[in-house]
């Protein structure tokens, strides 16, 4: 969050042991991180033309990667960002929450789109 208010930013991620990693600049991101906030991470794919489609979010504590190996690995799954500049730091969100949804396109009989929703929480 921004000043309280939710905040929506696009990032280029990995999933390195079930958790969220991205790379980032210093800013608001990087600021969550240092104050470990609990903040939310959604991914998606939607196919319009065939009415299929996935949705995945994780919730959970976010910090700063600084140990040597947890930054080697992450380099290996090289998550890219998607704005050019400095992004010499890695926030981790660990998924404390996982909840995911799969879209299914209508039945050929007209009966309308479906959607099966799964939900996980580590301990």
């Amino acid at each position: 969050s921004m000043r309280a208010l939710p905040v929506v930013l696009p990032v280029s991620f990995a999933v390195l042991d079930d958790d969220v990693v991205f790379r980032t600049g210093t800013g608001s991101k990087l600021g969550a991180a240092v104050d470990h906030a609990i903040v939310a991470f959604e991914a998606d794919d939607v196919d319009f033309a065939r009415g299929t489609g996935w949705s995945v979010c994780v919730t959970g504590r976010a910090s700063e990667v600084y140990h040597p190996d947890e930054l080697a690995a992450v380099a290996a799954l090289e998550p890219v960002p998607l704005v050019h500049g400095f992004s010499e730091h890695v926030v981790r969100v660990r998924a404390d929450i996982l909840t995911g949804r799969r879209l299914r396109p209508a039945s050929p009989e007209g009966v309308g789109a479906s959607s099966t929703r799964t939900m996980r929480t580590r301990g």
